[in-house]
């Protein structure tokens, strides 16, 4: 029996894949014994869980970001975090670690390291964050989902998804999508979203160009957040929704899709063959600009800056994109190109190549 310790966490960033990777190790492999590494504050104490999979804990080490009192103690603090780790190491005769990123991979990979444990490394950002940074430098694969993506001896091997988006099909789910938001499965559908918590500037624009895509003779499904406001003005082919917890449905039912640019849905988006346009959050560090590059260099999505996304650009640049059949069917193509189902397995296939190393 092999044993798999996955470390990662934080942020569903970290989790979906680590958890996907996961679900793909004991399918092929149902004796094989998969454990996660995670920190008490994460995500992970609760999505863990609750898919079924053992979570180890580790302290939460932060990264000292200037010269203060945190980052005098930090050394000491690393030092018995990488202890724990080491304990499970032993403990449970861990034959390989693979690290998805955040508070946990940092220890996962020094302890394995010197354990003399094989580990991969996977970041699912085109800008790496800093413990992947680390574990590039000595690990026996790295992975990475955006091309161009700054790591060490990395290859591109897509991101780890969720099941429900890569079995999905499309054209078998249309219909019943359609039904499911009260659309016409016949016509055109533009989805628009921000992610759970939603995004104040595509609400915003839509808000106020929603008749013109309309007029386009397109339907809009518009997924505004549950903080938002936004108010539904009530008219036929608009649906507006502040959640939905079925997105392989509204995904099933685009034909063109308006959305932030988080590496996972990009990945997602692509993975599916949709066309897009892109708004990347100006907040932060620039990451979700990268996210978008490659998809965008292939032609597979358009990139509009958060700061030109108003009412007056959707009707130049989403709307007019609405009429150009011939482009938007290049850009799906272009976005199947770009995207993989597979990513998931081509994370297990490097851990397999590690453990032959």
């Amino acid at each position: 029996m092999t044993t798999y310790l996955l470390a990662g966490g934080g942020t569903a960033g970290h989790v979906n894949p680590l958890l996907a990777v996961a679900d793909a190790l004991t399918a092929r492999d149902p004796d094989a014994e998969v454990l996660v590494l995670g920190t008490r504050e994460g995500l992970e104490a609760r999505l863990v869980p609750d898919r079924g999979y053992e979570l180890l804990f580790v302290d939460k080490v932060p990264f000292p970001r200037r010269p203060n009192g945190a980052a005098l103690a930090f050394p000491q603090r690393l030092r018995r975090a990488v202890a724990q780790v080491r304990g499970h190491l032993r403990d449970r005769h861990v034959d390989a670690v693979v690290g998805f990123g955040g508070y946990a991979a940092a220890p996962a990979y020094l302890a394995a390291r010197q354990a003399r444990v094989p580990f991969v490394v996977h970041e699912a950002n085109a800008k790496p964050g800093m413990a992947n940074v680390l574990g590039a430098r000595r690990a026996a694969a790295v992975g990475v989902a955006f091309e161009g993506t700054a790591l060490r001896g990395a290859r591109v091997v897509g991101m780890p998804l969720r099941r429900e988006i890569v079995d999905l099909d499309r054209g078998a789910l249309r219909a019943e999508a359609a039904r499911h938001f009260e659309l016409d499965p016949q016509r055109p559908t533009l989805l628009v979203f921000g992610g759970s918590l939603g995004a104040l500037r595509l609400n915003e624009a839509f808000g106020g160009a929603y008749s013109d895509v309309l007029a386009a003779g397109w339907q809009l499904l518009h997924i505004t957040g549950e903080k938002s406001d936004l108010a539904d003005p009530g008219v036929a082919g608009y649906a507006l929704r502040r959640y939905v917890d079925r997105m392989d449905l509204a995904f099933a039912v685009a034909d063109l899709i308006v959305s932030r640019s988080g590496a996972a849905t990009v990945s997602e988006i692509s993975a599916l063959g949709i066309p897009a346009v892109y708004v990347p959050y100006a907040v932060g560090n620039g990451e979700q600009s990268l996210n978008a590059a490659s998809a965008v260099r292939a032609g597979a999505a358009v990139l509009i800056p958060d700061g030109e996304f108003t009412a007056d650009r959707v009707r130049e640049s989403v709307v007019s994109l609405l009429a150009d059949a011939p482009r938007r069917t290049a850009m799906a193509e272009a976005a199947a190109s770009v995207g993989t189902r597979s990513g998931a397995q081509n994370v297990v296939a490097m851990v397999d190549e590690a453990l032959r190393g």
